[in-house]
């Protein structure tokens, strides 16, 4: 083994892992945590780094309602469209196309990098409306 002062090369400079060592699998060779380091952040940055880098935003419905975080703004989402009577029940016209809606799921974090709230927001996919046609009402699925 050489003696030599180990330091990440310079390309690698704007990546980086998880500073958690004891995930690291023994059948992996080369490690990332052999080439990246968190030593020259400041102690308050560190924490707030690793707590982002540590949770994943989902992408779909199917995903979100397996956690209970994310059922409760799911939740919350919805009673806040309620009272604001964001939209009613109708029946379709005829002749009109049902405009899809998602649900975009994002994690907000205070300024120590804590989870602050999981949110969740209904959107409605308007890119699939055409002007003059269903542009002024829409009609969700």
């Amino acid at each position: 083994m050489s003696t030599r002062p180990k330091r990440p090369p310079k390309y690698l400079k704007d990546y980086h892992c998880n500073l958690n060592v004891s995930n690291t699998s023994y059948r992996v060779k080369y490690p990332l945590n052999f080439v990246l380091s968190y030593d020259k952040l400041s102690p308050s940055y560190k924490p707030f780094v690793m707590s982002i880098s540590s949770h994943v935003e989902l992408n779909t419905y199917s995903e979100a309602v397996k956690y209970d975080c994310w059922r409760k703004a799911i939740q919350c989402e919805i009673f806040t469209l309620e009272s604001h009577q964001t939209w009613e029940n109708i029946l379709l016209p005829k002749n009109k196309i049902v405009i899809g809606c998602k649900w975009v799921f994002k994690i907000k974090y205070n300024a120590y990098g804590t989870v602050e709230r999981y949110k969740a927001s209904l959107v409605a996919k308007g890119y699939a409306q055409t002007k003059g046609i269903d542009y002024l009402e829409t009609f969700l699925q």
